[in-house]
């Protein structure tokens, strides 16, 4: 569907009442399109915790200091 920026900005929500629904729309001036709404997507998934679960394991000296010769290489 397109529309020009009057109708556009007259009926805005019935706009995005039909891009909610998958429908897209284009804005045109003078005849031109200029932009266009579409839906966006379901957004993002939910994640669920415990999916890696022992997938790997955490090293006992994870919280360490690096040694000196990897440290003093790092900060170079």
């Amino acid at each position: 569907m397109e529309v020009n920026i009057h109708q556009a900005k007259t009926h805005l929500s019935r706009l995005l009442q039909k891009v909610a629904l998958g429908e897209e729309v284009v804005i045109a001036k003078a005849g031109q399109p200029i932009a266009k709404l579409v839906p966006i997507g379901k957004g993002a998934r939910s994640r669920k915790l415990g999916t890696a679960k022992g997938d790997f394991t955490v090293p006992k000296d994870f919280n360490q200091p690096l040694p000196n010769d990897l440290e003093e290489s790092f900060w170079k």
